[in-house]
C-alpha cells in the first residue's frame, strides 16, 4: 500500500453490522471528520440494489473530501466503489480512485472467488496492463467488509467476540480483526443512543500509533449504523462522527 490517508482509515474502520438484506435501497450515511481540532472534511457511504453481470448485487459507493482550511493545503477527493454479491456477500468488482494532495491512484479489481484469484488493473498506468494474482477464500474489499460484517447476528456480536477477515486494499492483502469490548450510551447530534463498542486490531507503524489505536461505536440495534470513530494516528488524531442518516431500514432509537 503506497499511501494511506485518514479517509482510507475511515472506510476501513467505520464498520457496521446486520444482514445485507437489512440494508434499505438508497441508504446513505455521512460522517464529519476532524483531524485534531480542525474540521477536516466529510465521508459518505451510499448503498443501492442493482444487477451486476446478471446477478443481484449491492452497489456501494464511498466518497471522501477535505473541506475548509484543510482543503487549502491538502486537497482530497477519494472515490471507492464495490459491487457485492447479495447471495454470497462477497465482492465481485472493486474500485479505488483517489486524489490526495500530490498523490493519485486508480485501481480496479475483479474477484474470482471460485478459484481464489483476482484481476488487478492499474487505470492510472494503462501500459502496466492487468495482473492475475492469488487471493484467499472469503476475501473482502474495503467497502464490502462493512456489509460482510452486517451478516453477523446479535448473538454473534456478544461482548468478547473476535471477528477475523482478509481485506484487499490497493494491491495488497491485509489481515484484520475486530473485538466487541462492550456497550455504551453515546451522545450524538441526534441524541443519545446505545452502541456496541468495537476495537479493531490494525497494522501499527504506517498510520496508527498502536496496534489497537482505533475505537468505534455502532448502534446496538438491527441497523448497526457506525456512529463514531476515534483513532490515534502516527501523526495527530482523528475523529469521525455521524452527521447525516438517510433511508436506514429500521427506526433509530435516539434519546433526546
Amino acid at each position: 500500500m503506497k499511501k494511506t490517508s485518514f479517509f482510507l482509515a475511515i472506510f476501513i474502520f467505520c464498520l457496521s453490522f446486520g444482514q445485507i438484506n437489512n440494508i434499505a435501497d438508497g441508504e446513505s450515511l455521512t460522517f464529519r471528520i476532524h483531524y485534531g481540532i480542525l474540521n477536516a472534511g466529510s465521508a459518505n457511504l451510499t448503498a443501492r440494489k442493482t444487477v451486476y453481470k446478471g446477478t443481484p448485487h449491492l452497489y456501494v459507493k464511498g466518497t471522501g473530501v477535505t473541506t475548509g482550511a484543510v482543503k487549502t493545503f491538502f486537497k482530497v477527493e477519494d472515490l471507492y466503489e464495490s459491487y457485492i454479491n447479495i447471495s454470497t456477500e462477497l465482492p465481485s468488482f472493486y474500485v479505488r480512485n483517489v486524489r490526495e494532495g500530490g498523490y493519485t491512484q486508480h485501481y480496479e479489481t475483479t474477484f474470482n472467488h471460485s478459484n481464489n484469484t483476482l484481476i488487478l488493473t492499474d487505470k492510472k498506468n494503462p501500459a502496466n496492463g492487468s495482473k492475475v494474482l492469488k487471493s484467499v477464500k472469503g476475501v473482502q474489499d474495503m467497502l464490502s467488509c462493512f456489509y460482510y460484517l452486517r451478516s453477523k447476528s446479535a448473538a454473534e456480536l456478544r461482548i468478547g467476540t473476535v471477528i477475523s477477515m482478509n481485506v484487499w486494499i490497493d494491491d495488497e492483502m491485509f489481515p484484520f480483526q475486530l473485538k466487541v469490548v462492550g456497550t455504551e450510551n453515546l451522545k450524538t447530534k441526534f441524541g443519545t443512543i446505545n452502541c456496541l463498542k468495537i476495537t479493531p486490531s490494525v497494522q501499527s507503524g504506517r498510520v496508527f500509533k498502536e496496534k489497537e489505536g482505533v475505537t468505534m461505536w455502532v448502534s446496538n440495534d438491527a441497523n448497526h449504523v457506525p456512529m463514531l470513530l476515534k483513532a490515534e494516528l502516527a501523526v495527530g488524531s482523528l475523529k469521525a462522527s455521524i452527521d447525516d442518516i438517510k433511508n436506514v431500514k429500521y427506526p433509530l432509537k435516539f434519546i433526546k
